[in-house]
């Protein structure tokens, strides 16, 4: 009987235990998967409601190197309390205070000091009480990548998709962090889940489902730029296919261009992607970002597209450097690729492309300074599965962006980055030709097609090509170049005789050519002519200013 008491006793002090052990474990829970204070699937540290990390900080993460100062930041359940964070035998002391996420009733903040070591950290904080670790830190360049859908394709879906996953690996000191779809009409403190913790590249944490993680061509800069630099990278994805730039621009933004009454509706909303994607990224640290979207505004908004995406890049750099982010950080972006064929659809994509450089054709320029793009028009794919406006090609367009990053982030001197663009014009109206040269004669040019060119012809000297008038525009064909410079002939078109030219336009199309076959591209590095476009008397000084001043 003793026997058997003694047995039930073993057996309910088992159970006692086993109970309190889960109960501990349900205190000090491992931070896993998708909560809002993820600290990364299969962080060895726990965390508990007094103490918590934001939710981009995790195992595996990037930080921002020096000469920039990195910040940890997280919630905490009181005001007044002293919280410690030690990066190897450095430590830090803060105390909470109010404000923070939803739960919490304090947040603290600790600024590091620069870090220029690319070797693995582990960073620790502590209460006193309760004590949080995360593990294999790097310290390199942070990159936000933004946009819609040609910025979420994956890298699963690109051309040579397997070959690309098998080198992944390689690349350790590269990084990758997607956050997960959500929108919110109010800012977000922190973000609310995340879709992929920050990660080591393998051929699963890069080549996710499609349209899910990774970033084809956020992957692809990162890489480009790790070739070159040759320290750490991390990559934050933040995109979400089919939104328009006034869903990630905040309200500030907006008024700025007096865009009002929101047209949209879910993700598609004034300001709610901003709130919940790049607003709870402010407290973060970034070294620049990249932008690939356009296309949901070629039927919305397009006209205000000049103003609306500058000033949001102006009011992403404003907020960002309320922490410690460069006020001027390097935001470039992908021009607007391509979408259906057609001779006759000269409106919606090219008037994007234009507006995406403050109708200029080019930059970094006098309103857009520190910004750099790729050229994307030439790089059509007709049978993608996914749509000809989401083209496979996400090598090239990434290669471009990197080299003009490189350039323009980096100071990189040596890097020519742009590609040929008009430096002058000569005008022959007994010949009825007209002449461009390019870069002042110092990019020797690589001409692959005779056409792209179009002249607006008008009866009368007036100088703009206005639609309302008899002005209507003509395709030249290019008749002779040499290695700066080519002539179009517009006596070749009745349409054009013994009229005023007051306009010219280059590959003013939705799809302007085949693939890397549009006209006028450098023989130096490969990159295409951008599309532009001048108003003007052709043979006066009214012709509209280009980055080389007036062409007469």
């Amino acid at each position: 009987m003793a026997a058997h008491w003694n047995h039930e006793v073993v057996l309910f002090l088992q159970i006692l235990f086993f109970f309190q052990v889960n109960i501990v474990s349900l205190m000090l829970v491992e931070r896993s998967g998708v909560d809002r204070f993820n600290q990364g699937t299969g962080s060895q540290h726990f965390w508990a409601p007094s103490l918590t990390l934001a939710s981009y900080y995790e195992d595996h993460m990037v930080l921002q190197r020096a000469p920039k100062r990195a910040t940890i930041w997280g919630g905490a359940s009181s005001i007044g309390h002293v919280i410690k964070v030690t990066l190897g035998q450095l430590e830090y002391s803060t105390m909470s205070r109010a404000g923070g996420p939803p739960g919490y009733v304090g947040v603290w903040s600790v600024t590091l000091d620069p870090v220029v070591s690319p070797e693995p950290h582990t960073i620790t904080v502590t209460d006193g009480s309760y004590s949080v670790s995360i593990h294999d830190v790097l310290f390199g360049d942070v990159w936000i990548c933004s946009g819609q859908s040609n910025m979420q394709f994956s890298t699963s879906m690109i051309f040579n998709a397997t070959e690309e996953l098998a080198t992944v690996s390689q690349y350790k000191n590269i990084r990758v962090f997607t956050p997960s779809l959500v929108y919110s009409s109010t800012p977000l403190y922190d973000l609310k889940t995340v879709e992929e913790a920050w990660s080591v590249p393998t051929k699963d944490s890069v080549g996710g489902k499609p349209w899910s993680y990774f970033s084809a061509v956020c992957w692809l800069y990162g890489k480009e730029l790790y070739h070159n630099l040759d320290y750490p990278i991390g990559l934050i994805a933040s995109d979400w296919g089919g939104t328009p730039v006034e869903a990630w621009s905040s309200p500030d933004a907006l008024r700025i261009c007096n865009v009002q009454g929101s047209t949209g509706t879910g993700p598609n909303a004034h300001s709610v992607l901003w709130n919940a994607m790049i607003h709870p990224l402010l407290n973060m640290t970034i070294y620049g970002a990249i932008w690939y979207q356009g296309e949901a505004n070629a039927n919305m908004n397009r006209d205000i597209y000049n103003c609306t995406f500058p000033t949001m890049i102006d009011d992403w750099r404003s907020k960002f450097s309320s922490g410690l982010t460069d006020p001027m950080f390097p935001f470039g972006f992908v021009q607007l690729g391509t979408y259906r064929e057609g001779a006759s659809i000269t409106t919606g994509f090219p008037d994007i492309r234009w507006h995406q450089t403050a109708d200029t054709g080019f930059v970094p320029n006098g309103r857009m300074q520190n910004v750099f793009m790729a050229v994307a028009m030439d790089l059509p794919d007709d049978s993608s599965p996914y749509g000809s406006i989401h083209p496979r090609d996400k090598q090239d367009v990434s290669h471009r962006l990197a080299l003009s990053g490189l350039a323009v982030a980096y100071g990189h001197k040596d890097i020519k980055y742009q590609g040929p663009y008009p430096s002058a014009f000569f005008i022959d109206i007994g010949y009825f030709t007209l002449g461009i040269a390019y870069d002042n004669g110092t990019t020797k040019l690589d001409v692959r097609n005779t056409t792209g060119f179009e002249v607006c012809c008008s009866h009368d000297n007036q100088t703009y090509c206005d639609p309302a008038s008899d002005a209507v525009w003509v395709h030249v064909p290019i008749t002779a170049h040499d290695n700066t410079s080519v002539t179009l002939s517009y006596g070749k078109s009745g349409a054009c005789q013994n009229q005023w030219i007051v306009g010219l336009r280059y590959s003013w199309l939705e799809t302007p050519c085949p693939f890397k076959k549009c006209a006028v591209y450098s023989m130096e590095n490969e990159l295409p002519a951008p599309p532009f476009r001048m108003d003007g008397l052709f043979g006066s000084p009214q012709v509209v200013v280009s980055k080389y001043g007036y062409l007469l």
